[in-house]
C-alpha cells in the first residue's frame, strides 16, 4: 500500500481507499471496517494524504508524511495523546513534532483530526505496510 492510496472524505470519519471510480462519484473502501459505499462528488470532496500539508510560519508547508514521520520519531519519548485531549495539551505536542507550525493557521480541529488519522495508522500498524517510498 502506498500513501497515496490512503485519502480522506469529507463528511465521513475515519480514512479510505478508492476502490473504483463511477460517474458523479467514486466507491471507497472504509480501511478500519472494509465496507465499500459510494460517495458522490456532489456531496464530499478527495483528498490523498499525500497531498496534505501543515502549514508553517516560513510560508512553505509541511507534508503530512513528513509530520507522521517525526511522531513515529518520537513515539519512544514524546508519545501522541488521545485526540480527545484538551487543546492546549494538543497544541503543546504538536509543538515539540513541529516547532515552526503556524499557530494563526492550524487550529485544534486539524491537530485532532491528525491525531486520529496517525492513533488509527498506527493501531493497525499500516505505517509498517507503507514502507519507504521516496522516489
Amino acid at each position: 500500500m502506498k500513501f497515496a492510496e490512503i485519502i480522506a472524505v469529507t463528511g465521513l470519519p475515519g480514512l479510505y481507499t478508492v476502490v473504483t471510480e463511477r460517474k458523479g462519484g467514486v466507491i471507497v473502501e472504509e480501511m478500519e471496517s472494509g465496507k465499500r459505499r459510494f460517495a458522490p462528488a456532489r456531496k464530499h470532496q478527495f483528498a490523498p494524504l499525500e497531498s496534505m500539508a501543515v502549514y508553517t510560519e516560513d510560508g512553505d508547508a509541511e507534508p503530512l508524511r513528513k509530520v507522521f514521520d517525526r511522531m513515529l520519531e518520537q513515539q519512544e519519548d514524546n508519545p501522541a495523546p488521545a485526540a480527545n485531549e484538551k487543546g492546549e495539551r494538543l497544541f503543546d505536542y504538536f509543538e515539540d513534532v513541529l516547532p515552526t507550525y503556524d499557530k494563526d493557521r492550524v487550529h485544534a480541529s486539524d491537530i485532532k483530526r491528525l491525531l486520529k488519522w496517525y492513533h488509527y495508522m498506527l493501531a493497525n500498524q499500516l505505517f509498517d505496510k507503507l514502507g519507504d517510498e521516496e522516489e
